[in-house]
């Protein structure tokens, strides 16, 4: 079972902490630094970790909170991935006039398009949707997910055997239409029933070499 949102903070907080002051954070402190409502509740989110062998605790102890191993290597892994796939931000370009070129320092994480839940890739096929700049032959990053706002681009499994890119809408009558970014391409109108969303569109990549 996946961490929640609450309890990575409690994790990542508490490891920060003791790798900053050598010992773990009281629950006073947790409290505080992460805006829980009470005592109690800093208590019932330690015990869940506990459960799980994310946390160890002294019996009767302050300050004996411990991360797992196997969490923090992950946590370290995971920053280690993230910090790798980063390109130096020169600066911006422009795409009208020419503007003055300032060197900038700054680093574009392509973490940062990857999202918080589980993403894959596709290479597009087609050109449905070449009006919102997604061509044939490019690739696009999706964070997998079973539901869809009206107009999110997503990646949609339409009576079980055809999937598609499209972006998505509720009609009036109950249908999903879904919508292609090509003037010369007609709509697609699915009962909910013969439709599975798959993943929303976080990103495009293009390669030109």
């Amino acid at each position: 079972m996946a961490l929640t949102k609450r309890q990575k903070q409690v994790l990542d907080f508490i490891a920060d902490f003791v790798g900053e002051h050598g010992y773990s954070p009281s629950y006073e402190e947790l409290a505080q630094a992460l805006s829980l409502a009470s005592l109690a509740t800093v208590h019932k989110h330690i015990q869940a970790l506990e459960s799980r062998n994310y946390l160890k605790r002294g019996f009767n102890q302050s300050r004996s909170l411990e991360v797992s191993e196997k969490y923090l290597q992950d946590r370290r892994l995971g920053r280690a991935v993230a910090q790798s796939i980063q390109v130096p931000l020169a600066g911006r370009i422009a795409a009208g006039k020419p503007i003055e070129t300032v060197e900038g320092q700054d680093v574009l994480q392509f973490a940062d398009f990857i999202g918080k839940g589980e993403t894959y890739g596709l290479q597009v096929t087609g050109e449905s949707m070449i009006e919102d700049h997604i061509c044939n032959g490019d690739y696009v990053l999706v964070e997998k997910a079973q539901q869809a706002a009206d107009g999110e681009i997503v990646v949609a499994l339409v009576g079980g055997s055809e999937s598609t890119l499209k972006r998505f809408y509720r009609e009036p009558d109950g249908s999903i239409r879904l919508q292609p970014s090509n003037r010369n391409m007609e709509p697609i109108y699915v009962d909910p029933e013969n439709l599975q969303i798959q993943g929303r569109v976080l990103a495009v990549l293009r390669k030109y070499k």
